[in-house]
């Protein structure tokens, strides 16, 4: 039913597909997007490195490279079931029934149709090669309603098609197939409980040599061994691939794997690929030849990715192994598994949390598979720190018996220092590796920042100096600058080397309140660093008169003189901030003494502009002395970008 290397492929054939394959480079498991609506058959050309896919639903045959990509897609193929490819791998034969009712085929070079073969009035359905015979197992409504064998003669020039090759057939429906070398095996899908048989092809005509109902169920895929001598079924029960003897179906074991077993394939070699319908579990187990154990274990992933039925098969080099996996949306999936028989192996690494810089440190750990690696397996071993930060290799190490190992090294740098140990792999076994970090200790710098604290007047050319002491090679010191307020961000202002004296400075316009920070990235012995220092930073604000008749010079003080009938008019300026207000207070002299009359805040214009209208009885207020200012409070005036500032005081008074 799907593509099985036997002793009669031809020299040629595998010679071309170790020259193909050796041209390929090697590649990480892969998944890529099948156009289809469900999976029938999966059958590998190792030839010309191609996957070919039936769909059922679709009507067609959806080739991909060794990748998954999908390079050709075969249409007008109603109900296409059942794949084979030719022992030379020159020829795809397909079960079309639907309507169709025939055998097609195809030239695998150019994925074309070469040659149809009418079977009209059955549904063929399964396929197999065995006896130099491509066998079909098709229904029909004019033998009984039962399935049958039917074959393709592709010794014969005409390749002659057969029908009702057992006239005694046992099977209600049409049976699926496989083969190899002149044993035929067949059993009826879905069926409960499981019926199977065998039949002799050496003549021509097929000979039922063995017939069984077994304990299991629901048939969804079987396989036959190369040598042709066992038989393996995947159902849904029992919870394992049931091995059955082909001389007369006796049973003998079974690949042990979990519950619902829905997918087999066996490889040239003899490896077994067991798969099954199950959400929480491994998906695909790989057996290696005369293992009853499982060698490597896949799990897709997600609990919404299932192995479609009939979902796996082997690349004839055994070198990758193909699964097709769906999900509940009846979305599709080829998934391209690497080195599916060689064990997967893991490495630990355990360095110390913490180390000192200089002094040696032990790192242990161990290699694991469930193919045991011998004594005395070398690893290489890289250590990565701020010195090398590209990787320094390190001596070799090799495992003692139990897969266990350790080494010592010195480290020279501090900071984060890894060791990563690694096996290479071979033929049995992937390759893996382990990493841990240690904390190495460094010199603890010394970098400070000065003006911490320091008030300043808006608009001030402020210089900062950032000192830094004694490191190891790093002389390198930035300056950052955070102005108060979400507007503006923190910004690098100075980078560079310090000068002899371990000076770096930067002069700034100062605006806002600001935070600076000095940073020192450290360097392999001496551990970074940062110092900050915090300086505030007034508003300017102005405040004129408008509206007086006179200005005069009197108790020491300009006063603006107003007419008891003229409001004032009092402007004020001061830089602008989303929301700020200033506060504009009043005085009056009384006796020797200023006293307060009031105070508002007022929102400032978008130039900074405010202009406020001093209104009432001015009368009442003739013969006092009268002052007034504006100020901006931190917090009060609507932000705190900037520190308190009061302004200057204006004097006036109003006459007759």
């Amino acid at each position: 039913m799907r593509m099985r290397t036997r002793s009669t492929a031809t020299a040629l054939a595998v010679l071309f597909s170790s020259a193909a394959l050796a041209a390929v480079p090697a590649h990480a498991d892969t998944t890529q997007p099948l156009p289809v609506r469900s999976t029938g058959t999966v059958v590998v050309d190792g030839v010309h490195q191609r996957v070919f896919l039936s769909d059922p639903s679709g009507g067609k045959i959806v080739v991909t490279d060794y990748r998954g990509t999908v390079v050709k897609q075969l249409t007008a193929l109603p109900g296409v079931l059942g794949l084979e490819l030719s022992a030379d791998s020159s020829t795809l034969y397909a079960a079309v029934p639907g309507g169709a009712d025939a055998i097609v085929a195809f030239d695998t070079a150019t994925a074309t149709e070469s040659a149809r073969y009418p079977v009209s009035g059955t549904d063929p359905k399964y396929l197999a090669l065995a006896g130099g015979r491509l066998w079909f197992g098709y229904d029909t409504a004019s033998e009984g309603n039962g399935g049958h064998l039917g074959s393709v003669d592709l010794t014969a020039p005409e390749h002659t098609v057969t029908l009702g090759q057992d006239p005694d057939s046992p099977w209600f429906s049409a049976p699926m197939l496989d083969g190899a070398g002149n044993t035929l095996v067949a059993g009826i899908p879905t069926q409960s409980p499981s019926e199977l048989g065998v039949y002799d092809v050496s003549s021509g005509t097929p000979a039922l040599t063995a017939h069984r109902d077994t304990d299991g169920g629901n048939l969804r895929d079987l396989a036959v061994t190369p040598d042709g001598q066992r038989l393996v079924v995947a159902g849904a029960y029992p919870y394992h691939q049931a091995v059955y003897d082909t001389a007369d179906l006796s049973e003998d074991g079974s690949y042990p794997t979990d519950a619902y077993p829905n997918a087999v394939d066996i490889a040239p070699d003899g490896s077994v690929a067991a798969g099954i319908d199950g959400a929480y579990e491994p998906d695909v187990f790989v057996f290696k030849p005369g293992q009853r154990t499982s060698v490597r274990e896949y799990d897709f992933g997600a609990s919404d990715q299932l192995l479609a039925d009939a979902g796996l098969a082997w690349a004839p080099d055994g070198s990758r192994l193909f699964a097709v996996s769906h999900d509940y949306d009846g979305a599709y999936r080829l998934r391209v598994l690497e080195g599916p028989t060689k064990a997967v192996t893991k490495v630990t690494a355990d360095a110390p949390a913490t180390a000192t810089r200089a002094k040696k440190l032990t790192v242990k750990g161990k290699v694991t598979s469930r193919a045991a690696l011998p004594a005395g397996t070398r690893l290489t071993v890289t250590r990565t720190d701020l010195e090398s930060p590209k990787g320094k290799a390190l001596p070799q190490v090799s495992t003692k018996a139990d897969g266990s190992y350790s080494f010592t090294d010195t480290p020279p740098a501090g900071g984060k220092v890894t060791y990563k140990v690694s096996y290479a792999g071979d033929a049995a076994h992937t390759a893996a590796w382990g990493s841990d970090s240690a904390t190495v200790s460094r010199s603890k710098a010394s970098l400070s920042l000065n003006n911490n604290g320091k008030v300043y007047s808006y608009g001030k050319d402020v210089k900062f100096t950032a000192h830094l002491g004694k490191t190891y090679k790093n002389r390198t010191v930035e300056i950052w600058a955070d102005p108060y307020g979400a507007d503006k961000p923190n910004k690098l202002v100075k980078s560079g080397k310090v000068n002899s004296h371990g000076d770096l400075a930067v002069t700034l316009d100062l605006r806002r309140d600001t935070k600076l920070t000095a940073k020192f990235a450290g360097d392999a012995r001496t551990a970074t660093a940062s110092a900050t220092s915090t300086v505030w930073t007034r508003v300017s604000v102005s405040l004129t008169t408008a509206k007086q008749y006179k200005s005069v010079k009197a108790y020491g003080q300009t006063y603006a003189y107003f007419h008891k009938s003229t409001d004032p008019r009092f402007i004020t300026k001061m830089p602008y901030y989303k929301g700020r207000s200033h506060r504009l207070e009043i005085q009056v002299y009384y006796q020797g003494t200023w006293y307060d009359a009031g105070s508002e805040y007022f929102g400032l214009g978008t130039d900074g502009v405010s202009e406020v209208r001093y209104t009432g009885d001015h009368g009442q207020e003739v013969g006092y002395r009268l002052r007034v200012r504006s100020s901006y409070i931190n917090g009060s005036s609507g932000d705190s970008v900037n520190s308190t500032t009061y302004g200057s005081w204006k004097y006036f008074l109003f006459t007759k």
